[in-house]
């Protein structure tokens, strides 16, 4: 009985039922991919082709359009449909008007322009707002009819969804208790351990420090290496020169080696954090991306990858504001740009030498940034979570293979003696008198160059020969600035250059600084203690027109290697 009814009613819709091949259009096959209620309708429409002229077509029926969720006359039609039109008589059709608002050109004009004024600048607007922003004009100018709250929300949509688009592709951030960062090229990182993505940038420092005749010299750059994972500050490098890629190399040197310190800088606690890192996340700088730089991270083993845009620098730039709104902002000399009309003012309060300085910095970052817990990593020092966040132990590099890749370079020939001439300095070092009249590569530190790397170049390789040190400077500390400055008073002095005159130098800064500290505003040098000969004429011979006493001075690594002392 169901069975006849169901044909009759199929009788009804189609009266004279043609073969498939003579009825229906020619099938046209789609060059866009099918949604998925057309997928399922094509498979039950065919699937109850299959049954027809069977006893069980008309239960095969039933369930067809109990599954498309339709009446039988509704499922005989999209049959009609699909025989006659093929797969595109199946889509369903959308409305004419899909896209268009009813709502008049004023007020789409009026509705877009609030929202857009409302959301500039620091200003924060929502759709909920404008809308009440619509009725409020409305009844300004005595209309009735006005968009109501859905229509507002419908013109919105596409400024909103771009406005959510743009926010969202800025940085991926926070996800959850993950951190993703997106590099230049589209690659996502998920932070997941310590020493997995280091970022390096540069600020200049809001201080203005003195020589060691008290004379200002100007604000210094401060260069900072941060751990993605823990923000522990793993490298520094403070210095007068301008952000370059020496620099940086300078301060990943110092984030690569374990710190160690003289007792003068030794902090309360250990700086532990080093290592080398996975990935070295930076912006699109030329102090960044160089040769040099390419060089050192293909040598190490570290992939470069470059931010986006500015912005998703915050975890590298972030620390230079606590540093110096916590640290610079306590000690004299204090500066900010606000300020350049009081530059006088700033250089007669300055009182810090470059070498105080990076002492009292260090011991900052080591006993009190280190030691607080961040703001998105919780109640864990940053020092705490980079020692829990090691995946491994703790790769660490030599520092003679860092110094053909991290530190500073020059030429010199090697004098009778095994003598060498730099910066107005002579140097001794064991086995340089078998390379004399030889040019040899110097490697140094341009914060301490008392002491210096001999390499020979051999083809394209430079071999490491032995450690130079300065003639009686052997336990000072001085940098390379501070040895230019040295020379140039003494040159406009006319006195000549000796090793003696440097280190009597050097001796008088000392007395003069602590002299500031005790409290004297104007301590006094005394001008016989840089001797009394005026010449400046450079030394051929340093032993003949000033002896020096023989000094064996050891080198106490190659020692260690050679014979194994400790």
């Amino acid at each position: 009985m169901t069975n006849n009814l169901v044909r009759a009613e199929e009788e009804k819709v189609l009266p004279e039922r043609l073969q498939s091949s003579e009825q229906r259009a020619d099938v046209i096959v789609p060059s866009e991919p099918l949604s998925d209620e057309v997928k399922l309708r094509l498979t039950l429409l065919q699937r109850l082709d299959t049954c027809k002229g069977k006893a069980d077509y008309g239960t095969e029926t039933s369930r067809v359009a109990q599954a498309l969720g339709m009446s039988l006359r509704s499922l005989f039609r999209l049959q009609r449909q699909y025989q006659e039109l093929g797969i595109a008589g199946i889509k369903r059709q959308g409305r004419s008007d899909e896209g268009q608002f009813r709502v008049s050109d004023f007020w789409q004009t009026y509705i877009l322009q609030a929202y857009r004024d409302g959301n500039k600048g620091q200003r924060q607007t929502s759709r909920a707002q404008v809308a009440k922003l619509v009725e409020s004009h409305a009844a300004e100018l005595g209309k009735t009819e006005y968009p109501s709250r859905s229509s507002v929300y419908r013109v919105l949509s596409a400024d909103i969804q771009q406005l959510e688009h743009k926010q969202k592709s800025r940085c991926i951030g926070w996800q959850g208790e993950l951190l993703k960062l997106r590099t230049k090229e589209g690659i996502e990182l998920d932070i997941k351990y310590s020493n997995q993505v280091w970022q390096v940038d540069h600020t200049r420092a809001d201080i203005m420090v003195v020589d060691g005749h008290g004379t200002p010299i100007g604000c210094p750059t401060l260069t900072t290496v941060i751990d993605t994972y823990s923000r522990c500050i793993v490298g520094i490098q403070i210095g007068m020169n301008y952000p370059s890629a020496v620099v940086t190399c300078l301060a990943l040197r110092h984030a690569i080696l374990p710190k160690q310190y003289s007792h003068q800088y030794e902090p309360n606690n250990l700086w532990e954090s080093y290592g080398v890192p996975q990935y070295l996340y930076t912006d699109a700088g030329s102090d960044f991306t160089s040769s040099h730089i390419d060089q050192v991270a293909d040598s190490i083993g570290i992939v470069l990858c470059l931010r986006r845009r500015p912005s998703d620098g915050g975890i590298v730039e972030r620390p230079f504001g606590t540093i110096n709104t916590e640290f610079f902002s306590t000690l004299p000399g204090y500066t900010t740009r606000l300020l350049k009309g009081h530059k006088s003012a700033v250089e007669a309060d300055a009182r810090l030498t470059l070498e105080q300085l990076e002492g009292l910095l260090i011991r900052y970052i080591v006993d009190n940034y280190n030691q607080q817990p961040d703001a998105r990593t919780g109640k864990e020092s940053r020092m705490s979570r980079w020692r829990s966040g090691l995946t491994a132990s703790t790769r660490a590099l030599e520092e003679r293979e860092l110094d053909l890749l991290l530190m500073r370079q020059d030429r010199r020939r090697v004098y009778r003696g095994g003598y060498i001439r730099f910066a107005n300095l002579l140097y001794k070092g064991e086995y340089l008198e078998g390379y004399i009249g030889q040019q040899v590569v110097l490697r140094y530190n341009p914060q301490d160059i008392t002491s210096l790397y001999i390499y020979r170049n051999q083809g394209e390789l430079d071999v490491f020969l032995t450690r130079a040190h300065a003639q009686n400077l052997e336990t000072e500390r001085l940098s390379l600035p501070e040895a230019k400055a040295i020379s140039r008073r003494l040159r406009q002095a006319r006195q000549e250059i000796t090793n003696e005159s440097v280190l009597s130098e050097v001796r008088d800064r000392t007395r003069f600084v602590e002299e500031l500290l005790s409290g004297d505003r104007q301590p006094k040098i005394k001008e016989s203690d840089y001797g009394s000969e005026d010449s400046d004429e450079p030394l051929e011979e340093p032993t003949e027109r000033r002896p020096l006493p023989v000094i064996r001075v050891y080198d106490y690594d190659q020692l260690h290697q050679d014979h194994g002392f400790t």
